[in-house]
């Protein structure tokens, strides 16, 4: 892959690439309350951007502030090179579709698509052209003369969307749009999602609170907590590497140990747990000072189990199983360590069990080790 295409598909690499949607010290009270706190954000044109944390963080109000329903207490938030900061709703190349999907019970699916155009004195042969296109996209041109109550809830779902980006919006705005759907259905639809995304090319920015779809439909994703944005990178950026012990635990789980660092290299830090009598050997990039207390992160998945002690002087601990979780695709061990800590290990379930019972049981004494690849250095 080139250079250029490269920077095309991961536009905010290139530091000469304008982004679309500028957000710049944009702060929102309602009365003393800070809901968002003076943030700053660039998404570029073509992104499916999330906005992700958890109930009261500011992302639906970021959310209702980039579509025009809340103006910023200070601050400026551009679409396009152009100001929108006091454009009204109705004025913005935006549209949105709302949890609830609010579509209209009396119309049929092709009224309630056509609706907007209609408003808008489109011309007659132009909305069934439209209309007739977006529903081939999202696959509902066989269920046309349907009315809502007659539609599964994935269907009007897509309804929703295709009523939303029949206006082609230059932006897309999305609040909590698969909340409504059970498991599957929306582990199904994230990727539907993605697809038509892809093929119309408008820029999404999505609002959840769940991590795994914010890590499935997201180029990248910013998590916030108490109006403040706490990382912003790609999904395999934060969750690799979160930047703090609150987005490792809210990203995904991990388990954390805390100690000092007693060496430190360019490339790498050993940090002493006297509390565990243990070293922890862990890459990192940048040299610490020795004595400074830091928390090492790993996630589950990353450690591995063995019956017997490797020969290792980092990175491995003992412990017993005092809980086992089994997924059908994974299996999860809960193990407590010296110091009463419970430890969570995720293993793939790659051979079958025998009856009921795991390789591994419970009460048994276990040893867990993981690279020193495997593990991020927190400071805070």
């Amino acid at each position: 892959m080139s250079q250029q295409t490269n920077y095309s598909y991961r536009p905010w690499l290139d530091g000469d690439a304008e982004p679309f949607i500028k957000i710049r010290n944009v702060t929102k009270k309602f009365g003393e309350f800070t809901a968002v706190d003076n943030i700053d954000l660039d998404i570029y044109k073509g992104e499916l951007f999330s906005l992700l944390g958890g109930s009261g963080c500011g992302k639906t109000t970021l959310l209702r502030m980039l579509a025009g329903f809340e103006p910023p207490s200070s601050g400026t938030i551009y679409i396009d090179g152009v100001d929108m900061t006091d454009v009204p709703p109705y004025a913005r190349p935006i549209n949105m579709m709302f949890q609830s999907y609010a579509l209209f019970p009396h119309m049929t699916v092709e009224q309630n698509v056509a609706y907007g155009l209609k408003r808008d004195k489109i011309p007659k042969d132009e909305i069934t052209r439209r209309v007739d296109e977006i529903l081939s996209m999202v696959e509902l041109s066989d269920f046309i003369k349907r009315k809502p109550h007659q539609l599964s809830g994935g269907q009007r779902q897509r309804v929703a969307l295709a009523r939303a980006l029949v206006k082609r919006p230059k932006v897309l705005l999305l609040d909590e749009p698969l909340g409504a759907l059970d498991k599957r259905l929306r582990e199904q639809t994230q990727f539907e999602l993605i697809n038509i995304q892809d093929q119309l090319g408008v820029t999404f920015v999505v609002v959840t609170h769940d991590q795994e779809e914010a890590m499935t439909l997201s180029t990248r994703m910013a998590m916030m907590d108490a109006g403040k944005f706490q990382q912003i990178g790609t999904p395999t950026e934060v969750y690799e590497y979160p930047e703090s012990r609150l987005v490792a635990n809210f990203i995904g789980s991990a388990n954390m140990f805390e100690g000092r660092v007693s060496q430190s290299g360019p490339d790498h830090v050993v940090v002493t747990s006297k509390e565990l009598g243990v070293e922890f050997n862990t890459e990192h990039t940048n040299s610490i000072i020795e004595g400074t207390k830091v928390w090492i992160a790993v996630r589950p998945e990353k450690i591995t189990l063995s019956k017997t002690p490797l020969d290792v002087t980092t990175n491995q601990l003992k412990g017993v199983v005092v809980d086992i979780g089994y997924h059908g695709k994974t299996s999860t061990y809960r193990i407590r360590i010296s110091n009463d800590q419970i430890i969570e290990v995720s293993v793939p379930s790659q051979k079958r069990p025998k009856g009921d019972r795991q390789s591994i049981d419970w009460d048994e004494e276990i040893y867990m080790n993981w690279d020193q690849s495997n593990a991020v250095v927190l400071m805070k």
